[in-house]
């Protein structure tokens, strides 16, 4: 499993929490679970998207390290709840996909 951090846990699974208005990097650390010496080579990463939504979930970009997974992430509709999924492919052939939702709810100062 990938580190998690800033990330929380319910009965259904793992989610961040998120404003509408921010745009931030979500990162997954896979070094605890690949084999020493192997590396992401190629990542992809997918929004849910919901029917009607008026202002989607959207990445805006992602990139990786040897370990590290990221995307860019912006957009959302505050009450709407959101599966991202990451998928990597490493230079030793492996193949992993990893989950999590993405909360949108309107931040008060």
């Amino acid at each position: 499993m990938p580190s998690l951090t800033g990330f929380k846990e319910d009965r259904v699974g793992t989610y961040i929490e998120k404003d509408p208005y921010s745009v931030l990097d979500y990162s997954l650390d896979w070094t605890n679970w690949m084999p020493s010496g192997d590396t992401i080579t190629t990542i992809a990463i997918t929004a849910e998207t919901i029917a009607g939504d008026s202002a989607p979930l959207t990445i805006d970009s992602n990139s990786n390290t040897n370990y590290i997974a990221t995307a860019t992430i912006s957009g959302g509709t505050a009450g709407n709840i959101y599966n991202v999924e990451y998928k990597i492919d490493t230079t030793n052939g492996l193949k992993d996909s990893r989950n999590f939702r993405i909360k949108v709810v309107e931040r008060q100062a």
